[in-house]
C-alpha cells in the first residue's frame, strides 16, 4: 500500500497521501487512496460493514495528509469541520523566486476551465462563475534568489487554489507544469525537481466523537523536496 496509516481508530483514517496517487476516482486500472484504504479495511476485518467517507481531498500530483472517516456519523462531523473551516491544512510550497512580502495574503477572484483553476480580474457580477479565493503564507526559508520555501494556509477550498493563486501571482511552485512559468521550469529543471513541490503537512480538526483536538505533522518524503533539499546541500 502506497498511503501510510499515521492514525487509526474505530471512528477515523489519517493517512500520508504520496506524489502521484489520485485521492479518489482514478482511471480504470489505476489505484488511488480510497481504493487502497478500502482493500485495507476490508483485509483486516474489523468493520461489520465496509465504510469509507472521503472527507477531502489533494491532488494527485500532491502530497500530504489525509483524514477519511469509517462510519457515516464521523463522516458528518468532519465533512461539518471542513464547511466551517475548523478543519486546518497547512502546506508547505517551493516556489520561483521571492515574494515581495515574506509574509501576506492572497485575494482572487478563480474560475475552474477546464482542468484548470484560472483567476479573473473585474467585478465578480461580470463573471458570476468567479468565486473568491484567499490564502495566507509566510516564507520559511529563501535560497538565493532562485527559490523559497513557503508555508501556506487556505482561507477558502478552491480548485487547484494554492497552484494557481501563486502562479498568478508571479512565483509559480516548482515542479509543476501546468500552471508553471518559462522561469519556474528551468529552475525546476536546475534543481532536478520532476513534480509539484506541495505537500499537506499539517492537519487538525476535531475529533468526532471524543470531541478532542488531533494534530498531525509530516515531513515531506516525495522527490520533489527530496531533490530541492539536496540540491541545497550540495552547496553548503
Amino acid at each position: 500500500m502506497r498511503c501510510k496509516i499515521i492514525y487509526e481508530d474505530g471512528e477515523l483514517l489519517v493517512v500520508h497521501k504520496p506524489a502521484g496517487l489520485a485521492t479518489e476516482s482514478a482511471r480504470t486500472g489505476q489505484m488511488d487512496a480510497e481504493s487502497e484504504l478500502k482493500g485495507y479495511l476490508k483485509k483486516s476485518g474489523t468493520q461489520k460493514e465496509l465504510y469509507l467517507g472521503v472527507v477531502h481531498r489533494l491532488d494527485q500530483p500532491v502530497e500530504g495528509l489525509l483524514v477519511f472517516a469509517k462510519t457515516r456519523v464521523a463522516a458528518a462531523a468532519l465533512t461539518k469541520q471542513l464547511q466551517k473551516g475548523s478543519l486546518n491544512k497547512t502546506y508547505l510550497a517551493v516556489i520561483c523566486g521571492k515574494m515581495e512580502k515574506e509574509a501576506g495574503e492572497l485575494l482572487d477572484d478563480l474560475v475552474k476551465d477546464g482542468n484548470m483553476a484560472r483567476v479573473v480580474t473585474g467585478q465578480a457580477s461580470e463573471n458570476p462563475q468567479a468565486k473568491r479565493a484567499a490564502l495566507s503564507y509566510r516564507t520559511l526559508q529563501s535560497f538565493g534568489d532562485d527559490a523559497s520555501l513557503l508555508e501556506v494556509q487556505i482561507e477558502t477550498g478552491r480548485f487547484h487554489q494554492i497552484r494557481a493563486q501563486l502562479s498568478n501571482a508571479g512565483h509559480p511552485i516548482l515542479g509543476d507544469q501546468k500552471y508553471g512559468s518559462t522561469a519556474s521550469c528551468e529552475v525546476g529543471r536546475q534543481k532536478g525537481v520532476r513534480s509539484v513541490a506541495l505537500c499537506a503537512a499539517s492537519l487538525d480538526f476535531q475529533h468526532p466523537v471524543t470531541k478532542k483536538n488531533m494534530h498531525f505533522v509530516i515531513t515531506p518524503e516525495g522527490q520533489s523536496f527530496q531533490s530541492f533539499l539536496e540540491t541545497q546541500d550540495d552547496k553548503k
